[in-house]
């Protein structure tokens, strides 16, 4: 199933199975820019997983920033996340390693 939005991809994560997230723990805001933007707090803790829509809720670990049509791309598999950090289009700041996880949680 292709995505189509920001939340749809952050809906789904929030409701993965919580074996591929145990050992997961931090707050990760997400800032997308454009069309279909936002912000949205998703928090992952003992193999839980909290979305918290439209404003950063809690001091996240990790930030990215980006256009909401980027992040789709990369949750579809059109765009590399590496490749979109590399050329700017994806800002992380805070936790590296949390945000090395986020790759595991879209696939």
């Amino acid at each position: 199933m292709a995505f189509t939005s920001v939340k749809e991809i952050l809906e789904g994560i929030s409701e993965i199975d919580a074996e591929k997230i145990q050992g997961v723990n931090g707050v990760m805001l997400f800032d997308a820019t454009g069309e279909g933007g936002g912000q949205w707090t998703l928090t992952l803790s003992d193999g839980r997983v909290k979305l918290e829509e439209e404003g950063e809720t809690a001091t996240p670990d990790v930030t990215f920033s980006m256009a909401a049509q980027d992040f789709v791309a990369i949750a579809n598999g059109e765009l590399n996340a590496i490749s979109a950090f590399m050329q700017g289009k994806v800002k992380v700041t805070g936790n590296m390693a949390l945000a090395m996880r986020l790759q595991s949680l879209l696939g």
